[in-house]
């Protein structure tokens, strides 16, 4: 899946995956975290979620990346917000406020990037790619965001056979895989969802569950035992 397939979806608007509210469940569990205001929530493949506004409601501090221009545009234009658009290496930053979206290639974010962030919230990133790619885009979050960072995550669960991606299916075995070196992982909640997602039964699914995680980050003596009993 290249970023082609994503600037050909925004430009021909097949934007199945966007919400025009806010997600509920991010309402739901993210005060469940207990974060201190001012947190820097790093936001991957953001498009031009509601989400961005309704974190920086919460007092923190937000900072999305997206490909397409079309829609880091459109999402301060609807919004009626004014970015400053300045360099950022080989991104473009685009930032209003306490938001700020990246726009460029989620892989060519660094470290270095994104020292401040203490928070993830994946909504949309991991189910939105391939099983090669997410292997890839899981290794990659994990070198760029702080050891200390927490993520919220959101997944779907259904017989890949049925339908094609996106979104794909993450069940929690590739999830433990991904990322258990890194975090501890818990599952706060698992909806089913195939009533709430009529495009994806038309699309041949007739049930399918949707799993909230809290990824905690492990201490670092925590780590070296779940990397011994890998060895």
């Amino acid at each position: 899946m290249t970023p082609e397939f994503w600037h050909a979806r925004w430009q021909n608007g097949e934007l199945g995956w966007h919400l025009e509210e806010i997600n509920g469940h991010l309402r739901t569990f993210w005060p469940t975290l207990g974060l201190p205001a001012d947190t820097l929530v790093f936001v991957p493949l953001c498009g031009k979620t509601l989400d961005l506004l309704w974190l920086t409601s919460q007092k923190q501090r937000v900072i999305g990346i997206e490909i397409s221009e079309i829609a880091v545009r459109d999402f301060f234009a609807e919004h009626g917000l004014t970015p400053e658009v300045t360099k950022f290496g080989a991104l473009e930053r685009w930032q209003a406020g306490e938001l700020t979206i990246l726009r460029g290639d989620f892989f060519d974010l660094t470290a270095t990037d994104l020292t401040e962030v203490g928070a993830v919230y994946d909504c949309a990133s991991l189910i939105a790619l391939p099983k090669d790619l997410r292997a890839r885009y899981a290794e990659h979050l994990k070198s760029i965001v702080p050891s200390k960072a927490l993520c919220l995550l959101i997944t779907f669960a259904y017989d890949q056979e049925k339908m094609s991606g996106p979104p794909f299916a993450v069940l929690s075995d590739e999830i433990a895989a991904l990322y258990a070196d890194r975090y501890r992982i818990e599952d706060l909640a698992t909806f089913d969802a195939i009533n709430d997602l009529p495009t994806l039964r038309d699309r041949g699914l007739s049930t399918l569950s949707k799993t909230i995680w809290h990824l905690q980050p492990l201490t670092s003596n925590q780590a070296i035992a779940g990397e011994k009993q890998t060895n």
